[in-house]
């Protein structure tokens, strides 16, 4: 019973093809998280990347929200999503080097690192 690499290959490139496609549809959603009184809303994407935060008067000052102006809610969402996406950075360099050393720096199809 003979090998059929042509046949072996061509499955390869379809799963790469159908992992590349599930990849990009991840990559396009928006999902939106949020907290129980509904004033911090989190932002990401399929994949788990931190797209944006909102945040509300409200939730950065429950006893008087009128007293909090938008620029002092802006520059929080700012300072914020300035940590996430540095923490984000820093993950997936982690995991970058972690893998390239688990696999030799061998690159596997559907493992984008």
């Amino acid at each position: 019973m003979g090998l059929n690499l042509g046949n072996l290959m061509k499955q390869v490139q379809n799963v790469q093809k159908k992992a590349s496609e599930a990849q990009a549809r991840l990559a396009s959603m928006e999902l939106i998280g949020e907290s129980a009184n509904g004033g911090v809303k989190v932002t990401m994407d399929g994949q788990g990347k931190f797209k944006s935060i909102k945040l509300s008067a409200e939730v950065i000052n429950p006893e008087n929200p009128s007293a909090v102006d938008t620029d002092t809610i802006e520059m929080l969402e700012d300072v914020i999503s300035a940590a996430i996406n540095d923490a984000t950075q820093k993950a997936s360099k982690e995991m970058e080097s972690t893998m390239k050393n688990v696999t030799g720096g061998m690159k596997i199809p559907g493992l984008n690192f």
